[in-house]
């Protein structure tokens, strides 16, 4: 599991600190309102196939449309990523094509916000479908005795490593003056760098895992085909999941607390740019900070959960994760020591409370099954997280407020905290067939 995570490093720090988000927002104002002021705001809309498109949510509705062309390949992904009998040559496929889609971020300048949006489009896809393919291997290289602490190591490594890429580029951001670059230049140059680590990181266990061969899954229709075959398989595991309906309330609490939390990840730094007025090393500094925080957290999420119970603990985070966002909404401009707090906070309950959702999500599986449901919960996840990117988009277009638009991602965690509370583990282990933890 550490080889997949540390595989994963570039991928993790891309699709977390998202810096190509403020980026294409820079770039969409530019071309909608040349020689704009830095931090000011644009009332001139893009025109998108037709429609008016504030700049200002071009980012977060491009997030939107990647989020749900990503679930309909992961549909077909998950299903064949069970079967393949090199699943790793599928994952260096998708994440090498990822990285070079992100890596490319680096000539989308001037006011060629079309090509920014085309390539966060094909980076998200390739990253949801190379963490189908990370998922299924969990189960492979983990037993059930293992995950909880696998799982909760392997997110703080991957933390760990984004933070050192974290620190590189926050040194070029702030010495770019004596490497004779503009800082537009400094900016791209890191976007170049998250898709070259990307890249080089997925050579890890692309060879160290090269030797897992053949599938876990039941054997295919032959005269069905593997992704026929695959796809039927799949819509039996959506059929039997009634069978198990604490399983199903989890995965459903899961999507919507989930759902919170990429939206909040995948817009601190929009936020913290356009609405607090922060520069990008102050944006890089603050998440160089969740980052190495989170290596912590997930660790420290890890030994709570054997002394309390995964579900107590992830009830506990999303308190927190609520707390951070109503903190946010009050925060004055250009406070960055608070900010800097707020990051703390975030990277306390960041890594550990997804890590412990997999890990608790893989109690509440039958035996057996693991690697079907595991690629639904990742289809799943990305067919629904384009939900928060949507509303915080929507609420922007409309009220043009980005304090609102984070104020009303709360709704997540309260939600997804309620059906969680109500979600009963050990009748959901016992429905699984697999023996009880000594803590749930």
């Amino acid at each position: 599991m550490v080889l997949v995570r540390l595989g994963q490093l570039g991928l993790r720090h891309h699709h977390r600190d998202r810096p190509d988000l403020p980026y294409l927002t820079a770039v969409a104002k530019e071309a909608a309102c040349p020689g704009l002021a830095e931090g000011a705001q644009c009332s001139t809309n893009l025109s998108v196939l037709g429609l008016p498109i504030s700049p200002g949510s071009l980012a977060p509705y491009t997030i939107t449309v990647a989020t749900i062309l990503s679930a309909i390949t992961l549909i077909f992904v998950g299903a064949i990523a069970d079967r393949s009998p090199r699943p790793t040559r599928l994952l260096g496929g998708f994440a090498w094509a990822g990285s070079i889609a992100a890596a490319s971020m680096f000539f989308v300048q001037g006011t060629n916000w079309q090509l920014g949006v085309l390539l966060i489009i094909i980076a998200n896809i390739c990253l949801g479908a190379s963490l189908v393919v990370y998922d299924s291997l969990l189960v492979r290289i983990a037993g059930p005795d293992e995950r909880d602490r696998v799982s909760s190591r392997g997110w703080a490594f991957g933390y760990l490593g984004g933070g050192i890429l974290l620190a590189l580029n926050l040194v070029l951001l702030s010495a770019y003056d004596s490497l004779g670059l503009t800082r537009g230049q400094a900016v791209r140059v890191s976007l170049l760098s998250a898709g070259v680590w990307w890249a080089v990181f997925t050579l890890i266990p692309y060879l160290g895992l090269r030797s897992l061969h053949g599938t876990r899954a039941k054997p295919v229709d032959v005269r069905a085909g593997v992704v026929g075959g695959s796809l039927r398989q799949l819509a039996d595991t959506f059929r039997e999941m009634r069978h198990y309906p604490n399983t199903l309330l989890f995965l459903v609490a899961y999507l919507f607390f989930n759902d919170g939390i990429q939206t909040v990840i995948s817009s601190a730094s929009l936020y913290g740019q356009e609405e607090l007025g922060f520069g990008e090393s102050q944006l890089i500094t603050t998440v160089l900070l969740v980052q190495f925080v989170a290596f912590g957290g997930a660790l420290l999420f890890g030994r709570l959960a054997a002394r309390l119970g995964a579900k107590r603990v992830i009830l506990g985070g999303l308190v927190l994760w609520t707390v951070v966002v109503i903190i946010a909404f009050f925060m004055p401009e250009q406070q960055f020591g608070l900010w800097l707090v707020l990051g703390v906070g975030i990277g306390i309950v960041l890594g550990g409370t997804q890590a412990l959702a997999r890990s608790l999500f893989s109690q509440l599986i039958p035996r057996g099954r693991e690697g079907e449901f595991f690629s639904l919960y990742q289809a799943m996840e990305r067919g629904t997280s384009w939900f928060g990117a949507l509303i915080f988009g929507l609420v922007y277009q409309l009220a043009g407020s980005y304090r609102l638009s984070i104020i009303a991602l709360v709704l997540f965690f309260v939600v997804g905290g309620v059906l969680l509370a109500r979600c009963d583990i050990r009748e959901g282990i016992r429905q699984a067939g697999n023996p009880m933890p000594s803590v749930v």
